[in-house]
């Protein structure tokens, strides 16, 4: 029956069905075919809600609609602008460098597209920046987002693995440095190869103070953010509630740019994001508990332990699965489907949980790159008024730094678990 409920799910999907749909009516059906009471629907969809690390994602999504509310995406891309402008790349630079300060807040590669995105893709334009070329840049970059501090992503698997939420956090910072280093790296080869524009003549230390001051308070949110968790202030949902707290504080009294508008405005599309996650949520845990019942994740287990028992082996396999099901699936519904059932076999074999998820989280943001079902591919193509086409020749020196920084995670642990060994 497990089998079914599986290959239901995967016709379903395929089928051109909604996500929760292909999840739930399979789980629906099972429930009948065994004659189990219908109130265990309710329950499991409750209790897979009733979850306090949870509360932190809808937080971390009103943090980053309220900061593209109130203005301060643009402050942060000015002071970017400022500092690395003239850099090789110009723009490309500043994009990049930009991205990893705002998913300092956001959490999210999608926040990171729909918002600081907007803003990065028009002025690369006006400085000359072909459309595809600045589309790519800011995907790229916006896989940084779910890496560093705070990820929702990573906070979704934290709850279903039961991992440590604060060390997933903390073990995302070092890979999201080098993804940003590797891809500044590329945009600087571009820059010479392409001879692409840049800023004609590095700031004075007054104009990097003048641009520095008003994006300061907005900067100081991560550091905040991520002392709070290191000393043991707070937990993650903590530190998102203060997080929040502290960007309508700065918003109101700091910058004097947030009315009732704005937190109205960044309240409903928090809402609205939120479901969206939180029905997936709530149904995947049906499936789940229906796989776990039926013995699926065992059986799984025990398939994948034939190929071989070597760690480094199976995080190679379960790179590729990973990957394979970024392509199709989004990264909240890959998450609840994939890893209950890939995870335990790769921990009992000797991978660290924290360092798998670290793993599982970046292919599932590469994902958002690759069609057929890449989320970013089709909204930047809506922003930066491209097609498709152009925007994959555009991305394909950057899926380089990528693939280089998939493998350095994959390869060094030690890299990866250096800050998280710190909490231990």
């Amino acid at each position: 029956m497990g089998l079914i409920v599986v290959a239901a799910f995967l016709l379903l999907f395929m089928a051109g069905f909604p996500v929760a749909y292909a999840i739930l009516l399979p789980s629906i059906g099972y429930v009948l075919a065994e004659g189990l009471p219908w109130g265990l629907l309710a329950q499991r969809i409750t209790y897979a809600l009733d979850s306090f690390p949870l509360v932190a994602v809808p937080i971390f999504i009103f943090v980053g609609n309220l900061m593209n509310s109130a203005g301060i995406t643009d402050r942060i891309f000015r002071f970017a602008d400022t500092l690395v402008g003239r850099a090789p790349g110009g723009l490309a630079q500043v994009n990049i460098f930009s991205s990893l300060i705002f998913s300092g807040m956001s959490g999210a590669a999608l926040a990171d597209v729909g918002g600081l995105g907007k803003i990065e893709i028009a002025a690369m334009k006006k400085r000359g920046f072909s459309a595809p070329f600045s589309a790519a840049v800011t995907g790229a970059s916006a896989v940084v987002g779910p890496i560093f501090p705070p990820s929702i992503p990573l906070i979704v698997y934290g709850s279903v693995t039961s991992v440590s939420i604060v060390q997933l956090l903390m073990a995302g910072i070092v890979p999201a440095l080098i993804c940003v280093a590797l891809l500044m790296l590329t945009a600087a080869v571009l820059s010479y190869r392409y001879k692409l524009p840049r800023a004609e003549r590095w700031p004075t230390p007054r104009e990097v103070w003048r641009d520095l001051l008003p994006a300061l308070p907005a900067l100081f949110a991560p550091v905040l953010m991520i002392a709070g968790m290191l000393l043991g202030l707070f937990t993650p949902t903590e530190a998102a509630a203060v997080t929040a707290v502290y960007v309508i504080v700065i918003s109101s009294a700091f910058y004097s740019e947030l009315t009732w508008e704005h937190l109205w405005s960044a309240m409903i599309v928090t809402v609205r994001s939120t479901s969206a996650i939180l029905i997936i949520v709530a149904v995947a845990a049906l499936f789940g508990w229906i796989l776990a019942v039926e013995q699926v994740p065992q059986d799984f287990a025990r398939w994948i332990l034939g190929f071989s028992t070597d760690p480094l082996m199976l995080l190679l396999i379960a790179n590729l699965i990973f990957f394979i099901a970024g392509m199709f699936l989004d990264s909240t519904t890959a998450t609840l489907l994939v890893v209950p059932v890939l995870a335990p076999p790769l921990v009992l074999a000797g991978v660290d949980p924290v360092h798998l998820g670290i793993i599982a989280i970046f292919n599932l943001m590469f994902g958002l790159l690759t069609p057929p079902m890449g989320l970013s591919l089709f909204l930047l193509t809506s922003i930066a008024e491209v097609s498709l086409r152009q925007l994959l020749r555009a991305l394909l020196p950057f899926y380089v730094p990528l693939l280089a920084t998939l493998a350095i995670i994959t390869f060094a642990e030690d890299l990866v678990l250096w800050l998280p060994g710190m909490l231990r």
